[in-house]
């Protein structure tokens, strides 16, 4: 396959969940390349030190409940450093298409008239489902599986409550831990029993990765409890009970594959 070549334009790419081994070998091949680099705080130190160390670095994510700058501010960021002629990288955790407001920044270089090319990357949920042994679909239990925000432009969480409240499902959410009991609440009240499990993973596929189990019932107690802080991931469903089983065997299987490998 040929490579595709790296040229001087604006590139929103995917960090994936944390862990530098699941990059794509396109955004490693730019992060080498990068003139500029702008990131946000979702995006893992171990991913930022695969930067060339010459690239100017500049943050626009969110710290202590504060925002280095407001998103119509990164989008002309975006545009000057653009007419630059430099090779810029956008780095966003997970994939920019997939809640990471790529598409808001991919209008605003489009309108402007700046080249730019999208690099996805694994989307956070993907990588949590892979790392914690929750499969997101699942012929016994999950025949569709949705991606929801749980946090809404304006504050607000109206959400389709009773399409993600449907059976046989898996829902994950976005950014939902500081709504997590209204969540809860309002899948119960549109029909979800009360007992479907549920939960919340932080830092998945990274060293510090932790997982809190439940039940929509329980788990905004057991959060609360576990002072649990952001950026997580809230999965409901049937298949987080497999959890248990697949996460170890996971991990052992993992283990074994790389003692094998390096075994001569």
């Amino acid at each position: 396959m040929e490579r595709q070549a790296i040229v001087q334009k604006v590139y929103l790419v995917g960090a994936g969940p944390g862990d530098p081994e699941l990059l794509t070998v396109r955004a490693l091949r730019l992060l080498q390349a990068a003139e500029v680099l702008v990131y946000d705080n979702l995006v893992s130190p171990a991913v930022l030190e695969c930067v060339r160390p010459e690239a100017r670095r500049v943050f626009v994510g969110k710290r202590a409940g504060r925002h280095t700058l407001p998103q119509e501010e990164i989008n002309a960021l975006l545009v000057e450093l653009g007419q630059t002629g430099a090779v810029v990288v956008r780095l966003k955790g997970g994939d920019p298409y997939i809640f990471g407001r790529g598409g808001e920044e991919a209008e605003a270089l489009a309108a402007a008239g700046i080249p730019f090319e999208v690099v996805p990357g694994i989307t956070a949920a993907c990588g949590m489902a892979a790392s914690q042994g929750i499969p997101l679909t699942h012929r016994d239990h999950a025949q569709s599986c949705l991606f929801v925000t749980g946090h809404l432009k304006d504050g607000a969480l109206l959400l389709d409550w009773e399409a993600l409240a449907r059976p046989r499902q898996t829902v994950v959410f976005y950014m939902g831990v500081s709504t997590l009991p209204t969540i809860c609440r309002e899948l119960v009240a549109h029909g979800l029993p009360a007992d479907t499990p549920a939960a919340v993973v932080r830092n998945a596929t990274l060293p510090d990765a932790e997982r809190l189990s439940g039940t929509l019932a329980s788990l905004p107690a057991l959060a609360a409890a576990a002072e649990l802080a952001p950026p997580a991931l809230l999965v409901v469903g049937d298949v987080v009970g497999l959890a248990e089983r697949l996460a170890p065997r996971a991990a052992a299987l993992a283990e074994s594959t790389v003692t094998s490998k390096a075994t001569p």
